[in-house]
């Protein structure tokens, strides 16, 4: 379970191959990001096309990974800057419902009613 309460927050700006699972971003967050993966720290992470997002961290007895793929809409991250975002628990949370952090528009609502 992801305890929220003063957790830190990091997004990886770069796309990431979705290939990777836990060790291969455990292994991008301490070489590449240069953080403590053990840290309690929430690292998101994007793919190329932006419509998915890899959630990593550490709970104290072992990593936990979750996923989101969007179906009809992108996330969107910041092209240029720092290679590493701090994001604030209600930003978080925007990213999470689908609001565009920088300009704060909800994606549309997608309704289905068969899974393929």
């Amino acid at each position: 379970m992801i305890r929220r309460e003063s957790v830190t927050i990091y997004v990886h700006r770069d796309p990431v191959d979705f290939r990777q699972s836990i060790n291969g971003l455990s292994i991008r967050v301490s070489d590449v990001m240069e953080l403590d993966v053990f840290s309690g720290a929430l690292f998101v992470f994007g793919n190329r096309s932006r419509n998915k997002i890899k959630i990593l961290y550490w709970d104290k007895t072992g990593f936990c990974l979750w996923y989101k793929r969007l179906e009809r809409n992108r996330f969107k991250w910041p092209r240029k800057g720092d290679s590493v975002l701090l994001l604030t628990d209600e930003q978080f949370d925007w990213l999470l419902r689908g609001l565009d952090i920088a300009k704060l528009t909800p994606h549309t609502e997608s309704v289905f009613t068969d899974l393929f």
